[in-house]
């Protein structure tokens, strides 16, 4: 799995210098546009999705290389050590490492401190928003401009939502290959999934809670078609204790406090319809537009989880990943 998401090396674009370095014990790989600026440049700070356990810098080079030259910004790719070798929470201290060394030495690359965005897909979403989360009270370090979020896994309390019914079949990810992966990454047995798809991991008082947050109810009834309601699921003490990690809001940001959410930078969220994570994107877009955070949302009626991996690759592209990357770059020059 792992050599097959790293994909086909990538050219390396002319008009890029590429360097491989070392942000504290992270690795990373920095494309600098070649061209002279009369002003500092952004800085684009990018965690590759894969469960946390695949992808690589590899892996999203062509995307990397597209921002870069597209939007005219440093970019930093973060090879975060990945799960099952290193447990988690891993991958999401690496990924602040890393945020915290480049807000820190910004301008040694020519970047503007005040203008560096934290961009991730699918688990890379989950670490770009939690790492957002942990630095937003910082006073010692600049603050981040923005997050950009591409179909983020944003909460592990409800499998139940419409996308996840909707799409439970459809793509490269499946609702069933999805948990199973939650479970592989937090090093657990994948024999929880049926519980965990049924919400017995999830006690009363913590649905309660988190209704307010996540619900069918908060999603748009455009993306309700066909919903049904799913039958009360019997509450398993022993699956919710195996399972505890899932509720960290470093693994499930959308339970972050208001407090918190309150204060994070403008975002962009990019949802796709085919997509089980798709009502993640939309609960989190709704709460933070609750919190006045000002929100650039982008749906893509035709696109599918994981479809911007195949951006560069001429036939086997996608027009959802051009129209992916369309909606990046020109989030990415607003800011």
């Amino acid at each position: 799995m792992r050599m097959i998401s790293n994909g086909l090396r990538a050219r390396r674009a002319s008009e890029l210098l590429v360097k491989d370095l070392h942000f504290g014990e992270v690795p990373v790989r920095i494309y600098l546009p070649r061209s002279p600026s009369a002003s500092k440049r952004r800085g684009v700070i990018l965690f590759h999705g894969g469960c946390g356990m695949y992808g690589s810098i590899k892996s999203h080079e062509r995307i990397c290389q597209h921002i870069a030259k597209k939007s005219d910004s440093v970019v930093v790719s973060v090879g975060y050590r990945l799960s099952p070798e290193h447990r988690y929470p891993t991958q999401s201290l690496d990924c602040v490492t890393a945020t915290t060394h480049f807000l820190r030495t910004a301008e040694s690359y020519g970047v503007d401190p005040d203008r560096i965005i934290v961009c991730g897909d699918s688990a890379g979403g989950t670490f770009a928003t939690s790492t957002c989360q942990e630095l937003v009270n910082r006073t010692d370090i600049p603050k981040i401009r923005a997050q950009l979020l591409i179909y983020p896994f944003l909460q592990s309390l409800n499998f139940n939502l419409p996308s996840h019914q909707k799409n439970a079949s459809i793509g490269l990810m499946s609702l069933e290959r999805m948990v199973c992966f939650i479970l592989m990454y937090l090093r657990k047995d994948c024999s929880l999934m049926e519980a965990i798809l049924a919400g017995s991991h999830i006690p009363e008082s913590m649905n309660l809670k988190y209704r307010k947050w996540i619900h069918p109810d908060l999603i748009p009834e455009k993306f309700k078609q066909d919903y049904k309601p799913p039958l009360p699921a019997s509450y398993i003490p022993q699956v919710h204790e195996e399972t505890k990690e899932m509720f960290d809001t470093r693994f499930s940001p959308l339970l972050a406090e208001d407090a918190v959410v309150g204060h994070l930078p403008d975002t962009c969220i990019i949802t796709c319809e085919h997509d089980v994570l798709r009502d993640d994107g939309l609960l989190y877009k709704k709460r933070l537009e609750d919190n006045n955070v000002k929100v650039t949302w982008c749906h893509i009626e035709e696109g599918f989880h994981g479809v911007l991996c195949f951006l560069g690759y001429g036939i086997f592209s996608f027009p959802s990943a051009s129209k992916i990357m369309d909606h990046i770059v020109n989030f990415i020059k607003g800011c």
